[in-house]
């Protein structure tokens, strides 16, 4: 289900004093750093990741796969760092408004 801008709003407010938890080096995504964000969402539901790539378009579509693949949303994008969420359906962290 896409964020409504309302919450994306909400997510960002929360997101303002996380530090990045996972930080995606040139070497672009591993195996272990894909594991180590799936555990990050699943424990936190909302997390920072720093992404090192040069080029604009290289972050761009790092951080696409990064979402892709873990099937979380991307709140928002400042520069190197991203802020993703993804809803624990186990255990929710993060109560959201209504869209």
């Amino acid at each position: 289900m896409p964020l409504s801008d309302k919450q994306r709003k909400f997510l960002r407010a929360h997101a303002h004093a996380l530090n990045p938890v996972v930080r995606v080096a040139s070497q672009g995504l591993k195996p272990t750093v894909l594991e180590e964000i799936e555990l990050a969402l699943n424990h936190h539901e909302l997390i920072k990741v720093k992404v090192s790539a040069g080029e604009r378009e290289a972050r761009d579509a790092l951080i696409a796969e990064i979402c892709a693949h873990s099937g979380a949303e991307l709140v928002q994008r400042i520069g190197h760092v991203a802020v993703l969420y993804r809803k624990n359906p186990e255990k929710t962290v993060i109560e959201l408004p209504r869209g």
